[in-house]
C-alpha cells in the first residue's frame, strides 16, 4: 500500500519530507469544533500544491477550493414585490456559497475545504471563520448552516499571519520551499548499474555544497541527462537548474562550486566511458 508521501507525490506534491506525523496530530485532535490545518511556508503556491495533494491523498469524498484573490462576478439581485414593499435579496458570493456547500456535503460525507490566500480577504472573514470553527455554524442572511465536525476538515493558507484566535484553533504545518531531508539512493533505485555509484555519490556531494536535497523524480531526470546530454560544466548547470525546484541559479555560478561541478562532470564522463566499454564488449562477444 502506498505511503502518504507516495500518494501525495502522485497528486503533484513531491518531497523528501514526511508529513505523516502532522496528519495524525490533525486527525486525532480532541476538538469540539472543526479540525483545521494552517499550511504555512515561504512558497505560497507550493503550499497550495501541498494542500491539494494532501486532500487527494486522504481520499475524502468532496474537495472544495476557494482562492480569495479571485474576482467574484457581480452579485445578482432578486426583487420580490409584497404589498407595496420591495425586499431585495442578493445572491451569496462565491465564498459564501462554498461555505454553504461545505456544510451541506459534510452532513453525510467526508469533505475538505481549502481556503487559499486568506491575506487578501477582510479581517471580518477571519473573525467569521474563527466563529465557524468554534460553533460549526455559518450564518448568512439570517440563515444558519451547520457543518458536521466529524466529516469536515478545513485547510487555511495565507502569506500573512492569521488572526490570533483563528491561528490558535489550527494545527500548523510548515511546508519547505525545497526538501531538506536528504536521501542517499542506490543505483538499482534508478535501474542503473553498480558502476553508477561513484557518479551518484558525486552528485550527492554537489548537492550538499548547494544545500539542497533533490527528490526521487528530480534525481531521475538529472541522471537521464547525465547519461545522454551532459558534456560540459554549463550543460551540467542547465540540467541542475532545469530540474531541481527552488535551486538558486546564482549559486550554480559561485566560485566555490566550480570544483564540485568539475568533479561531478569527471564522474559522469567516467561512468559513461565505462558504460560504452561494456556495451562495445557485449557487441563483440561471439554468438
Amino acid at each position: 500500500m502506498p505511503t502518504m508521501q507516495q500518494k501525495m507525490a502522485e497528486y503533484g506534491f513531491e518531497s523528501n519530507d514526511n508529513y505523516d506525523y502532522h496528519v495524525r496530530c490533525l486527525l486525532a485532535s480532541q476538538l469540539s469544533g472543526i479540525r483545521c490545518l494552517n499550511i504555512d511556508g515561504e512558497n505560497e503556491r507550493r503550499n497550495t500544491a501541498f494542500a491539494n495533494a494532501l486532500a487527494q491523498a486522504l481520499e475524502y469524498s468532496h474537495i472544495l477550493y476557494y482562492d480569495f484573490t479571485q474576482q467574484d462576478p457581480p452579485a445578482s439581485v432578486v426583487i420580490v414585490e409584497d404589498e407595496g414593499e420591495t425586499p431585495v435579496t442578493e445572491t451569496p458570493s462565491a465564498f459564501e456559497r462554498i461555505m454553504i456547500e461545505s456544510c451541506a456535503f459534510s452532513e453525510a460525507e467526508t469533505t475538505i475545504l481549502i481556503l487559499d490566500q486568506l491575506q487578501a480577504t477582510d479581517f471580518a472573514n477571519h473573525l467569521r471563520l474563527y466563529q465557524f470553527i468554534s460553533t460549526v455554524s455559518w450564518t448568512i442572511q439570517d440563515t444558519c448552516y451547520t457543518a458536521n465536525p466529524k466529516n469536515l476538515l478545513l485547510f487555511l493558507i495565507s502569506s500573512q499571519p492569521l488572526y490570533h484566535s483563528l491561528r490558535k484553533s489550527c494545527f500548523k504545518v510548515w511546508v519547505e520551499s525545497s526538501s531538506k531531508n536528504s536521501i542517499q539512493y542506490h543505483p538499482e533505485d534508478f535501474n542503473l548499474s553498480d558502476d553508477a555509484l561513484p557518479m551518484m555519490e558525486s552528485f550527492y556531494l554537489l548537492f550538499t555544497h548547494l544545500g539542497h536535497a533533490p527528490t526521487y523524480s528530480e534525481y531521475a531526470k538529472i541522471f537521464h541527462d547525465a547519461q545522454y546530454h551532459i558534456h560540459t560544466i554549463d550543460e551540467l548547470r542547465y540540467s541542475l537548474f532545469g530540474w531541481v525546484e527552488a535551486l538558486d541559479q546564482a549559486a550554480l555560478f559561485a566560485t566555490q562550486l566550480q570544483h564540485p561541478l568539475e568533479m561531478t562532470l569527471q564522474a559522469i564522463e567516467h561512468y559513461i566511458g565505462m558504460d560504452e566499454v561494456e556495451i562495445a564488449s557485449t557487441q563483440l562477444q561471439p554468438e
